[in-house]
């Protein structure tokens, strides 16, 4: 197949399979007239560099799976160096969710304190006398 059709197949653009190409991701075999050309085995690597980045894997990440198919496996991430990669993602992701997790209980901090705090203004607000409670975005409370 030719560059279009392998773009349309992998669902890409013809820029991006170039780009591959210059990374050493993809290779071309070019046909009498000069056109590149592209088999089932290519589109197999361009489906695995696409999936591995929806995942948001980063494109050198996705090397060792590429060649992992390139080395006949029918699985790009049948490999030791590929479930190396899975490994450091997951590590990754792991130290991302720790990190979300601290700030979420911050804010969730954040957000009784605020309600307390408001909850105190409505309070003085019902003595006579007491502050009228404002918001900013709704007025007089």
């Amino acid at each position: 197949m030719r560059i279009g059709e392998l773009a349309a197949e992998a669902g890409t653009t013809t820029r991006t399979l170039r780009y591959y190409e210059s990374r050493g991701l993809l290779s071309a075999r070019r046909d009498g007239n000069g056109h590149r050309t592209y088999d089932e085995d290519d589109l197999a690597q361009v489906r695995q560099i696409r999936m591995l980045q929806d995942f948001g894997f980063g494109l050198e990440e996705t090397r060792p799976f590429v060649e992992c198919l390139r080395a006949g496996h029918a699985e790009g991430d049948s490999c030791p160096a590929s479930q190396l990669v899975y490994r450091r993602k997951l590590d990754e992701l792991d130290a991302m969710i720790e990190q979300l997790r601290v700030v979420r209980e911050k804010v969730s901090r954040q957000l009784v304190r605020a309600e307390r705090a408001r909850d105190g203004l409505a309070a003085e607000a019902l003595v006579p006398g007491g502050p009228e409670p404002v918001c900013e975005l709704g007025g007089r409370g």
